[in-house]
């Protein structure tokens, strides 16, 4: 084999690890901000979104039917938006925590999640 067919095996093999790597992954979902969600509703509501954030103090209502609280943008805290969860309680969900969710905005100001990550523990405390 000469040094042109293994460059162009070489970038066959690569192209097609890469493809193998991102099959089944949804890469048209972006990760938008609280902030972003609320200044342009009308272009996510409808749609399902991924979005982070921390969960506002005082918010926090868990019940038989369901979880709901407001998520504040990590960047700006004047920006929120409320959720509603009806999934498995997630371990370590508390109001001051970062967290991450899914799901479908069904209004301008309100997430139906299907999914909720709660963010990384810090290993450094003060």
């Amino acid at each position: 084999m000469d040094r042109k067919q293994k460059t162009v095996l070489a970038i066959f093999f690569i192209f097609f690890v890469g493809a193998i790597g991102l099959w089944n992954v949804d890469l048209s979902q972006g990760y938008p901000m609280i902030s972003e969600l609320r200044e342009n509703p009308d272009k996510y509501v409808g749609n399902d979104v991924n979005t982070m954030g921390v969960i506002k103090n005082g918010t926090l209502d868990i019940s038989t039917e369901g979880i709901s609280f407001s998520l504040i943008d990590m960047e700006d805290e004047k920006f929120e938006i409320e959720v509603e969860y009806k999934g498995a309680l997630p371990a370590n969900l508390e109001e001051g925590k970062g967290i991450s969710i899914s799901g479908e905005m069904v209004s301008h100001d309100r997430i139906e999640a299907n999914k909720i990550v709660m963010g990384c523990p810090s290993k450094y405390t003060e």
